[in-house]
Parts: structure tokens; sequence; C-alpha cells
């Protein structure tokens, strides 16, 4: 399981011309799920995504948790970021996990976060998403579990 996390000062997801979800400082977790992840791969994800020190502290070093902070989070599915890049000049998806068993995984890493941060927002599994956001930093990090 992947998740690439973006310090943020503001962030938002759109589909269909409706915004369905904004948060104000915290992350963007992009979430992508690999053939073998299961369970117990969302809670290894989860613990470190809400515990990963990405914030400054008093005294400007990134010693912060999203927990530390009271920050939000916005959950965003992306399957793409399982994709095998390794050869030629399109991606694979050979690596990432059947439509059913990522929309069930992506389910249960909302329902395991959601009992930590009273402050999430997704986005919409299968959804044409447009996500706006404002990397602060930039800080960006891949986590794989």
């Amino acid at each position: 399981m992947i998740g690439l996390l973006q310090r943020v000062s503001c962030a938002s997801v759109t589909v269909a011309s409706e915004r369905i979800a904004e948060i104000e400082r915290g992350l963007v977790v992009l979430l992508g799920v690999e053939k073998n992840d299961g369970i117990e791969q969302a809670e290894r994800l989860v613990k470190k995504l809400l515990g990963y020190r990405v914030f400054a502290d008093d005294d400007g070093k990134m010693n912060l948790s999203v927990l530390d902070i009271a920050g939000e989070v916005l959950l965003v599915p992306q399957f793409t970021l399982a994709a095998d890049t390794g050869s030629g000049l399109r991606p694979s998806f050979s690596s990432a996990a059947p439509p059913e068993q990522g929309a069930e995984l992506f389910a249960a890493v909302v329902d395991i976060m959601s009992q930590q941060i009273p402050q999430l927002q997704t986005g919409q599994f299968g959804a044409d998403m447009a996500v706006e956001l404002i990397n602060d930093g930039p800080v960006t990090f891949w986590l794989q579990v």
C-alpha cells in the first residue's frame, strides 16, 4: 500500500463540477493499493501517515504530526501510484489491486483513519477527480508498507 503525503495549507476535490471535499491546514494523502495489500497494510499505513512528523515545532524543525497540530486530512484514491514504470514509455498496472479490492481497502483506510482524526475528508473512488492543493514547503513524502 502506498501513501503519497503532501503537507498543505489547503486542498479540495471536485467531481463533475461539484466540490465534494475541502480541508485547510493538514495533509493530502494520495492512496494506491497493490494486489498483495490487506487490512494489515491499511492499519500500518494509517499509523504511519498520522504519526509522520512533517509539521514544524517551535524551533522550526519537522517534529510534529498532523495529530499533534490538530490538522485535517484529505484522502484521495489514486491507483496510478501502483504503476510499474520500469520499462518502456507506458505504465503497467499489473501490480495494482483490481478495482473491487482497491475500493474495499480504500474504505477500510477511511474507517481506520476516521476513528483517529475527526477532520477527515475523502475523494471518491473510481471518479474522475480534480484535486487542488497548495503544497506547503513543498513537503511531499512517499510512504509504502
